[in-house]
């Protein structure tokens, strides 16, 4: 087959792809492109979370399970529909580690240093949220699809190029170009999402969305305010951030103790 006629095949499948795979974020509206679906998503995530699970230790603190299993019960329950299948699953990693996930299929692995950073189970639910609505946006499958139009592109652009010293110099500003110009973007409006869309399950939950402004200004305080740069960096800055989720957290108060109340009786 001509050198041409493969170039071509690949851009139509790359166009395919792209009107096929044109979905919509639930929460927020936004265009996204999935060529994965929810089902293929979830098996990906129980078994990473599998693996993940026997490569780290996990905790016995029955204190600090019954803490995390609380927090994320109330978290799924304000999920609600948006993940109707999912089988959810909380575990506590023992390392000092300060961070939090959670994987398509409704498995949230949390690190007992970031339980121990936290001030307050409100704290706790603000980055419970935060992950768990990474898995809600399906983040995860607009990545693997991003990265599979970016992979398809580079194929496209081997082909079509005659010269192999071109071809490795194309392919090599390609892939700067879509690292700078496709993925890192996406990954800051998927950070910007789902701070967006966390605190929301965080208040319906009960838990005070405020908690967000100080969980994030305690974590600007521990790195001693050294940021990345803006261009590189896969998340919004933490000034930026904070500023955010203050402008996000007034409004939803009322939420929060209307659903504080509720659990409180």
């Amino acid at each position: 087959m001509k050198r041409h006629t493969l170039t071509s095949l690949v851009g139509a499948a790359v166009f395919a792809a792209v009107l096929v795979g044109c979905s919509t974020v639930q929460d927020t509206g936004r265009k996204q492109l999935l060529l994965t679906s929810p089902e293929q998503e979830a098996q990906m995530g129980i078994q990473s979370f599998d693996q993940i699970k026997k490569e780290e230790k996990i905790s016995t603190d029955p204190a600090v399970n019954a803490r995390i299993q609380r927090i994320g019960k109330r978290i799924a329950e304000a999920v609600g529909r948006e993940l109707p299948d999912a089988q959810w699953e909380y575990v506590v990693f023992d390392s000092p580690t300060v961070n939090a996930f959670a994987l398509p299929g409704g498995k949230v692995g949390v690190y007992t240093g970031l339980i121990n950073l936290a001030s307050s189970d409100d704290e706790i639910a603000i980055v419970m949220g935060h992950e768990v609505a990474h898995v809600t946006c399906r983040h995860g499958g607009e990545r693997m699809s991003q990265n599979t139009l970016v992979q398809l592109g580079a194929v496209a652009l081997s082909l079509g190029t005659q010269s192999s010293e071109y071809q490795a110099l194309y392919a090599q500003a390609y892939d700067t170009g879509s690292q700078l110009g496709v993925l890192l973007p996406y990954s800051r409006k998927h950070e910007t999402e789902a701070d967006t869309v966390g605190i929301r399950y965080a208040a319906s939950a009960g838990y005070d969305p405020r908690a967000a402004v100080t969980f994030w200004q305690k974590m600007a305080a521990q790195s001693q305010g050294a940021e990345p740069s803006k261009l590189f960096s896969t998340h919004p800055p933490t000034a930026e951030r904070i500023a955010n989720l203050q402008t996000l957290a007034g409004p939803l108060v009322p939420t929060y103790e209307a659903a504080k109340t509720k659990y409180a009786q």
